[in-house]
């Protein structure tokens, strides 16, 4: 089959991963893949449908790359992902030139999805349950840079969270067998992945439908065993059951970085409990001390939501004050969106959005005063830096700490005079420092094999 695949990724990094699963399974059914979709024959749009802008960029993506075979350059487009889960009736009435819609859950039917539409020529539409298991023997096709890759340990989510329509379109919580994960982990680093991102919508639950009993630290123990791999991220970690072993793992253990991503959402007790978040604000606050204390050097990233209905004025300048005292390392903060068919989207007091973007403003302003102060702090240091690019036309590469996560957090501009090689450790003096970025140079150029990488 020499047909030409070109296939365009939207929302998470969980998505992300699904994506390569697709672009594997078709690389071995021996379709070319393509990374321009004017040399296409096949497009794939993998959708993301979480909040409003999301769902308004992957109908956007439809409709911009459908053209395409409008004007005769491609055959078949194909929708898949939480978009089409979530709304494949409604997309197949109103986009004709959309050839198959497939779900979150049966992306793997990838290469017999086209196979249908070229041996049948008719549309094809099959979604299946949300709930079902995803085989994990199948082969995938990396896009990240060739040092780095994500680990999904689970799909779906059972949080529930009043104002996330995730578990109706990725389904309950379905822990991947620790079996599979370590073997995956083992085919990533023989490929030459040095730093694994372990992610999931909610990762601390690994384990609990699967073996009755939270299984993350003996997860990334066995992860902490495979040679090659010299950083392990934690990505999306819920504060409700972080446990203390959790966290002297993490203080006790090289490999893993001194990162952790826990989106906390609001810090006001009214507006948790509506959220249904099962934490309270002096539990988070322990929590954040108690990761201090065991590790002094932990770059915290959180996530809020402002404009959450009934958030009142008071509540807000609780949640700024919150922020201020704390000094999240890293913090991203969003509107809040209304979702159909999710409970607080019937809640009463929605916010008008104007308010909501100047809440939104009024965080990061504050949140850039203290990304700044942070990063001031660090001058004189020296750290490992993972190198990821060159700078064109200039001695200076672009690379990361273990405090930074790809695509999300900060960087460092990596002065040298010789040639670093993108994939590789360096020791680092940060000279300089920008609101988010840091700026250093290479005080050893041979520092790939330091041990506390």
């Amino acid at each position: 089959m020499n047909l030409k695949v070109y296939l365009e990724t939207l929302g998470c990094s969980k998505n992300l991963v699904d994506s390569e699963i697709m672009l594997g399974i078709l690389d071995r059914h021996n379709y070319k893949i393509v990374d321009n979709e004017y040399e296409a024959d096949v497009i794939i749009i993998n959708t993301c449908g979480f909040i409003e802008s999301a769902k308004e960029e992957s109908v956007d993506t439809i409709l911009e790359l459908s053209r395409l075979k409008k004007e005769g350059k491609c055959k078949y487009i194909i929708v898949t992902g939480c978009l089409s889960q979530r709304y494949f009736n409604e997309l197949s009435m109103e986009l004709p030139e959309v050839d198959a819609f497939i779900g979150t859950t049966n992306f793997d039917e990838i290469a017999d999805v086209i196979k249908n539409l070229i041996e049948n020529k008719k549309r094809y539409i099959n979604i299946k349950d949300i709930n079902a298991h995803i085989d994990y023997n199948l082969p995938r096709m990396l896009t990240t840079p060739s040092h780095t890759a994500y680990l999904k340990i689970a799909e779906g989510c059972d949080n529930y969270c009043t104002y996330c329509i995730i578990p109706k379109i990725r389904g309950r919580y379905r822990s991947r067998p620790i079996e599979t994960i370590i073997e995956e982990a083992k085919i990533l680093a023989s490929k030459g992945i040095k730093e694994l991102i372990i992610i999931a919508q909610d990762i601390t639950r690994y384990g609990i439908d699967l073996y009755g009993n939270y299984k993350l630290t003996q997860l990334l123990e066995e992860l902490s065993k495979i040679d090659n791999i010299k950083w392990i991220r934690l990505q999306y970690s819920y504060p409700d059951i972080i446990s203390d072993d959790l966290i002297d793992l993490m203080a006790n253990n090289k490999k893993i970085c001194n990162y952790i991503d826990i989106p906390l959402q609001h810090c006001n007790d009214e507006i948790l409990k509506k959220m249904n978040r099962k934490t309270t604000k002096q539990s988070i606050i322990n929590l954040i001390n108690k990761f201090r204390s065991k590790i002094p050097s932990i770059a915290i990233r959180t996530s809020i939501i402002v404009g959450f209905p009934g958030e009142t004025d008071e509540q807000f300048n609780e949640l700024l004050e919150f922020i201020k005292e704390v000094e999240f390392d890293r913090l991203g903060v969003f509107t809040y969106s209304l979702e159909e068919n999710t409970p607080a989207a019937k809640f009463p007091n929605q916010i008008p959005q104007e308010i909501k973007e100047e809440r939104l403003n009024k965080i990061m302003q504050l949140q850039k005063d203290i990304s700044y102060k942070k990063n001031m702090d660090k001058i004189g240091n020296i750290y490992d830096i993972l190198i990821e690019e060159k700078v064109e036309n200039e001695n200076v590469y672009i690379g990361r700490t273990e405090f930074d996560a790809p695509e999300v957090d900060g960087i460092v501009y990596v002065q040298s005079n010789k040639k670093l090689k993108t994939g590789e450790f360096f020791k680092v003096k940060i000279i300089d420092a920008l609101e988010y970025d840091l700026i250093g140079e290479v005080i050893n150029e041979f520092s790939e094999q330091t041990d506390n990488c």
